[in-house]
């Protein structure tokens, strides 16, 4: 007779009930005829951002996910929860163009557009792996059978499907604003998750001392004045006449 463990080791119990987890084939959705007959209930995951690794954040919302899908499975429908990972186009290209600079000291410009690719998609390989064993070990109760990345080639056509049909419907539209352009990036960047709200402000003009020559400044506009606490100089082009 062995002698119990003083304290829970997960290491040692949770690898085990994983296996016999994933292996029974629980999670999967329509498996069977049995299953096929029951009402349907799916969750898509809300996919992570495939530049790094999940966070305290994704762990308290996949728990709720998780709660629910188990939940619905054992009111007798034929639950599914979808994994997946996102592709977060320009920021994913952001963390690679870095990482390829500190180890390479190589720009994608110098590397070339079919090579960069390669190393972006490897990249996805890495940290999309990452990110479901993390998912794994949490001990969600995901379909892996349906994992899906959002470049992948199927669902490229259902995202264009789907967005075209949206369009046809008026259902969504052009929005009126200007993008951003990213200077190190070299792309447009969307303000779509912002809401621009109109607010009556004040302008303050700031007059900042010039080294070296005594009782002259340089003025300069702003909304947020506070910034002034930080200030230790001002960059004027040398073209300005002022």
């Amino acid at each position: 007779m062995s002698e119990m463990a003083s304290r829970y080791e997960p290491a040692s119990v949770e690898a085990g009930i994983r296996a016999l987890w994933e292996g029974s084939g629980g999670t999967t959705a329509g498996r069977d005829a049995a299953a096929l007959s029951k009402r349907p209930f799916t969750i898509m995951i809300p996919p992570p951002n495939v530049t790094g690794i999940l966070h305290m954040g994704h762990a308290l919302n996949n728990t709720i996910q998780d709660i629910v899908i188990r939940h619905r499975r054992m009111a007798g429908f034929d639950a599914l929860w979808v994994p997946g990972t996102d592709h977060a186009g320009i920021a994913t290209q952001a963390v690679v163009e870095k990482k390829l600079f500190q180890e390479r000291k190589l720009t994608r410009q110098q590397l070339g557009r079919e090579a960069f690719v390669q190393e972006v998609w490897e990249f996805k390989e890495k940290h999309g792996g990452a990110i479901y064993e993390q998912l794994r070990r949490m001990g969600c109760s995901l379909d892996w059978t349906r994992a899906r990345f959002t470049l992948d080639e199927g669902l490229s056509r259902a995202v264009r499907e789907a967005f075209v049909r949206l369009w046809e419907r008026d259902l969504i539209y052009r929005g009126p604003r200007l993008v951003n352009w990213d200077c190190v990036l070299q792309t447009a960047v969307g303000d779509d998750e912002i809401e621009h709200v109109t607010r009556k402000g004040k302008l303050w003009t700031i007059r900042y001392p010039l080294q070296g020559r005594p009782g002259e400044f340089i003025s300069v506009a702003t909304t947020r004045p506070e910034t002034m606490l930080g200030d230790t100089g001002v960059a004027v082009h040398p073209d300005v006449p002022r």
